[in-house]
């Protein structure tokens, strides 16, 4: 269990197919559990005979006494949904129904309806690039505020900047061009006065009458004006308070006066950045994109410029170009934690994972108490194997912001992953907390309870992670361990199945599945798993050791040979292993084979008894009798209570 992942991280009732196809729940006790078993077998068989109503007559009849029955609940479930597709095929003029199951486990479930569902690797998967897709958001919801005084600091710099040029054209113009000019501003002014207080009208008015008393052949200064009018429009259309028909009006004109202002002076970087943010609310990227390129190369010194640029080529996907720009705005604004965060951002859509935790610890260098550049540290850190470094910065983050839900989920699974069970209990508690009916903490704490051997709390975790999603097979599958850990064979049982339905390609369900069965002597039943298994995983360890064992217990001895030496490819040092492939040759009569794999597992395990004494047996059956004495004079002197000494000394009393 301790190489188990946990992810920050994703049907049908199977149970029938089990119990049409031979498989058995191993229901024990007392007659009425026999009852109860006996009930749900004759139900199947009305569902695999298309008697869906006498089925859910049985059913029914079990959870009005006992409403809490999984093994009923999932067959009516079955029923049901069988019952509506035949309903749903005989509108649809379809033919004869899907032939009943043949007694493979694949066949059954590709007679279920509802099939589709992740694998283990594709949820995980998913679970990572939703974490991943959080963190890298161009300007994350905490940090929206800050992004927003950062541009709003730059403009006002920018219009300096532009009332600066028309100072200066004026203080070239002549006296009489002057005067002209300063009616001007005095008018627009007005009009800016007016817009703040939302009178669009006045406004206008105000600035048409600049625009008409505008000297003759001052086209710069004519664009100057015009710029400043735009964005005093632009602002009035981002106001946080500004009735959205009012937003919309002011916008055009902010757009129109822009456009206007380029027409007159295309050397002005402001009216491109205006229309660039019109676009960017619009959701026009590759027009904003434009607009924000042609405003940062008439002027290379402002600071929004860069940064506006840089978040259009991202939300365009153009990461290597928003890399760039970024960095253009830190190296002219270093003291901007926003613009490191979402350089960091950029790298991470580049796989630049290094760049990236360089920019986010550059982000917490201007600003410690920035807790999303913390959270993303550790998802970093976290991502390359640092689970000690990744917990610290999840622990800052929590420090300056203790709700983080994202960060406490994230912490917990660093803790897990490096050991700590109950650190990572602590910190699912409290995302709990926050979220109790979130599907992945719930999940995240079940696999933690089960490291702690609080099998119990595991299975109530399970649960309720694959009640809130239970089309998720890997919930389903971690139901059955802690059901499993927990003594409740059957319940391990239905929820390994009920995993093995929702993916038919997921592998570890079906391997626990066979190795109960195994272990319950019904190997057949496990054949079927298993080799759906192998089928999918044919190198497996463990799918091919199981396949061992359950052609051992039917004496199949070629094909239990041939398993457990694939098994031993993955894994040449488990004596385990071969010792069962040493009797296995036994079974089949190779007992060159078998004595050489004996003496193989005595090389990795000198003191197993047992290799011993098969060791010794298998040298009587070859006829060497020298060192068959010798070896079971060996075990007798090493083992003295092994409990086929009798035997041992028998067969050494007639060498």
């Amino acid at each position: 269990m301790a190489n188990k992942k946990v992810i920050i991280i994703a049907a049908s009732a199977i149970a029938a197919v089990l119990l049409c196809t031979g498989i058995v729940f191993l229901v024990r006790g007392n007659g009425e559990k026999s009852r109860i078993r006996n009930i749900l077998s004759l139900a199947g068989d009305y569902i695999a005979q298309d008697e869906y109503q006498r089925a859910l007559a049985l059913l029914e009849g079990i959870l009005i006494e006992d409403p809490n029955n999984e093994a009923a609940k999932l067959l009516r479930d079955e029923a049901l949904q069988k019952q509506r597709e035949s309903r749903n095929a005989a509108l649809a003029g379809a033919g004869d129904s899907a032939p009943a199951p043949d007694g493979s486990l694949d066949a059954a479930m590709q007679a279920i309806q509802a099939m589709q569902a992740q694998s283990l690797a594709a949820q995980e998967r998913l679970a990572l690039e939703r974490s991943r897709m959080e963190a890298d958001a161009s300007v994350s919801r905490a940090e929206a505020e800050a992004e927003r005084l950062a541009a709003a600091a730059a403009a006002a710099a920018a219009e300096e900047q532009r009332k600066q040029a028309q100072a200066e054209e004026m203080a070239r113009a002549s006296r009489e061009t002057q005067e002209k000019m300063r009616a001007v501003n005095e008018l627009v002014d007005r009009g800016r006065g007016a817009l703040k207080s939302g009178d669009i009208p006045s406004a206008e008015a105000a600035f048409r009458d600049a625009l008409e008393k505008m000297p003759a052949g001052e086209s710069r200064f004519d664009a100057g004006i015009r710029s400043g009018i735009a964005s005093a429009y632009y602002d009035l259309s981002a106001g946080r308070d500004t009735a959205q028909e009012v937003k919309n009006e002011a916008r055009k004109y902010a757009g129109d006066y822009a456009r206007s202002s380029v027409e007159r002076d295309r050397a002005q970087a402001q009216p491109h950045y205006t229309l660039g943010k019109i676009a960017g609310d619009l959701r026009q990227w590759e027009s904003a994109r434009d607009e924000f390129k042609e405003a940062a190369r008439l002027d290379g010194s402002n600071f929004a410029y860069f940064t506006e640029l840089a978040r259009a080529q991202f939300n365009t996907g153009n990461f290597a170009e928003a890399v760039r720009a970024y960095e253009s705005a830190v190296q002219i604004n270093p003291g901007s934690e926003s613009a490191w965060y979402n350089l960091g951002a950029a790298y991470g859509r580049l796989g630049r994972q290094d760049n990236a935790l360089s920019a986010y610890r550059k982000a917490t260098e201007v600003k410690p108490d920035y807790a999303a550049a913390h959270r993303q540290t550790g998802y970093i850190l976290s991502a390359k194997g640092d689970k000690a470094g990744a917990i610290e910065a999840y622990k800052r983050c929590l420090l300056y912001d203790p709700g983080n839900l994202a960060a406490l989920r994230e912490l917990g699974a660093a803790q897990n992953g490096s050991g700590d069970y109950s650190g990572a209990e602590a910190s699912f508690s409290r995302a709990l907390g926050l979220a109790p009916d979130d599907d992945q903490t719930n999940y995240n704490m079940a696999l933690v309870k089960i490291e702690l051997k609080k099998y119990g709390e595991a299975r109530a975790f399970s649960e309720k992670a694959a009640a809130a999603a239970p089309s998720k097979a890997l919930y389903h599958y971690t139901l059955g361990l802690a059901c499993e850990s927990d003594g409740d064979e059957d319940g391990a049982i239905a929820a390994y199945a009920k995993a093995a339905s929702l993916d038919q390609k997921y592998v570890r369900p079906r391997i626990n599945l066979g190795k109960i069965f195994i272990a319950n002597n019904l190997p057949s039943q496990a054949l079927t798993l298993l080799l759906e298994a192998y089928r999918a995983e044919p190198s497996s360890f463990e799918v091919n050791n199981n396949l061992g064992a359950a052609y051992q217990k039917l004496e199949d001895w070629g094909r239990s040979v041939d398993h457990y030496e694939k098994a031993i490819t993955a894994e040449p040092n488990n004596a385990t292993t071969r010792l069962n492939l040493a009797r296995a040759h036994i079974g089949a009569a190779n007992f060159n084979k078998a004595r050489d794999q004996y003496r193989e597992t005595l090389r990795l395990n000198p003191d197993n008894a047992d290799a011993q004494f098969e060791l010794g047996k298998a040298y009587v059956s070859l006829g060497d009798a020298v060192s068959a004495k010798q070896q079971l004079e060996v075990l007798l002197r090493t083992s003295p209570n092994y409990p086929g000494k009798a035997e041992a000394e028998r067969i050494l009393g007639g060498l």
